[in-house]
């Protein structure tokens, strides 16, 4: 498997995702400057967390204008995976690669802490190596991570199978006290509906070796591996 992380001004994630994919496909990923306009041949895209364009105007919003961006679309609506993490996440809503917004988190506090979340859908190569309603740990560090879009939306998100991960209590119950942000319904990780494109607020690279504290983080990356190549 191939796969190549773009970098903005502002990512600081990029070099975590990059340190999982070399060691789960053995070979380091290609790295994307926003300012180019092409992309290498490959099978997995990965659109990091951090602060692109200092998070001005709205969390991604910038960086969806990037030139990048516009050869990431296009590969995308080829069917190439995509992959947005965090800011990421933002980045592929501004973009209109997902629906829906990441807005100000409940509680206009910034959160960094592990989180439990609920494994929603297998059916994709991001989640292929999770059973369905595992329940998995992953970091958290936003202040941007609060998940709406509108009702008919959020029927058709549930309806057609498009989320991903849940926020959910340590036993894999959805309540407010599993949601760290106030996301609708919960969600912590959302599909395209081909279930090709992912973006989650969880960092699956910050809980991929042992010395992150826990390796739930790893089955994404191998998942992907075994999937796409």
């Amino acid at each position: 498997m191939k796969a190549a992380v773009i970098v903005f001004p502002g990512s600081n994630c990029d070099r975590d995702v990059c340190v999982a994919l070399e060691h789960a496909t053995g070979e380091k990923p290609a790295t994307v400057w926003h300012r180019d306009s092409d992309l290498p041949k490959v099978d997995l895209i990965v659109v990091p967390g951090g602060f692109s364009y200092g998070d001005y105007l709205r969390s991604g919003a910038m960086a969806a204008q990037s030139p990048v961006m516009r050869e990431v679309v296009a590969r995308a609506k080829a069917g190439v995976r995509v992959m947005g993490v965090c800011n990421g996440f933002q980045i592929l809503t501004e973009a209109r690669l997902l629906p829906g917004v990441l807005m100000h988190n409940a509680g206009l506090k910034f959160i960094c802490r592990t989180v439990d979340l609920r494994v929603e859908n297998t059916d994709s190569a991001f989640t292929s190596a999770y059973d369905k309603d595992q329940v998995v740990r992953f970091p958290v560090a936003h202040h941007d991570g609060n998940y709406f879009a509108d009702a008919d939306t959020l029927a058709r998100v549930e309806d057609t199978g498009m989320v991903a991960f849940r926020y959910v209590t340590p036993d894999g119950i959805v309540d407010a006290s599993g949601n760290p942000n106030g996301s609708a319904n919960s969600i912590a990780g959302l599909f395209n509906e081909k279930r090709t494109v992912l973006g989650l607020m969880p960092h699956p690279e910050r809980a991929f070796e042992p010395l992150h504290g826990n390796t739930d983080g790893r089955a994404m990356f191998t998942g992907l591996v075994e999937a796409l190549s």
